[in-house]
């Protein structure tokens, strides 16, 4: 006979998949209110770690738990990694972004405390821009050096991701010669 689960346990088979973290409107659709959260979180079963975001201390951490975070909190089912922080996380450059750049739809408000943490573009991507990266939604590789380009990242950065990124299979030939001519225009139009 099967054991019923409780609502901590059901709240670790959510963030399993997601860092460690739940949202409120995830554990709602679980049929866990928010009253739950509070009571849980005050007396120290979860973490809250920004509005609406919890955090199932019986998750082991991981060093991709800010990125996770980062897209949880803007509460937008579109948001994904990008620019910098996609390029970081591809490992096609030696990028070293000091903030999560997250990608949210161009009509997407958000009036959530704790942004100040993240850049936030605003670009309706189409699902064949998005991919995963270790559980977290993220932009696809052509996308994120195009952003890239276009937010100004430095020329040496950006032929270093063509480079690894040819090499490695994660950008077609006809891709990276595309990027490289945006490239090269935006060099002469600086």
């Amino acid at each position: 006979m099967a054991g019923v689960l409780t609502i901590t346990e059901r709240l670790r088979e959510i963030a399993i998949e997601q860092h460690g973290f739940v949202t409120s409107e995830q554990a709602a659709e679980e049929g866990i209110s928010r009253v739950e959260l509070v009571k849980l979180a005050s007396r120290g079963r979860i973490e809250r770690a920004t509005r609406g975001v919890y955090r199932i201390p019986q998750v082991p951490a991981s060093s991709y738990d800010n990125w996770a975070l980062a897209v949880l909190w803007t509460g937008a089912p579109e948001a994904c990694l990008s620019h910098e922080t996609a390029l970081a996380a591809w490992d096609i450059s030696d990028i070293n972004p000091n903030e999560i750049h997250i990608c949210v739809g161009r009509q997407r408000r958000l009036r959530r405390a704790g942004g100040e943490r993240y850049i936030v573009h605003r670009h309706n991507l189409v699902p064949e821009q998005r991919s995963w990266f270790e559980g977290i939604p993220i932009t696809d590789v052509p996308t994120t050096i195009d952003q890239c380009i276009d937010w100004g990242v430095p020329t040496y950065l950006i032929k270093q991701a063509l480079e690894r990124a040819l090499k490695t299979g994660l950008l077609l030939i006809a891709e990276a010669e595309q990027l490289a001519q945006k490239l090269e225009v935006r060099h002469h139009v600086r």
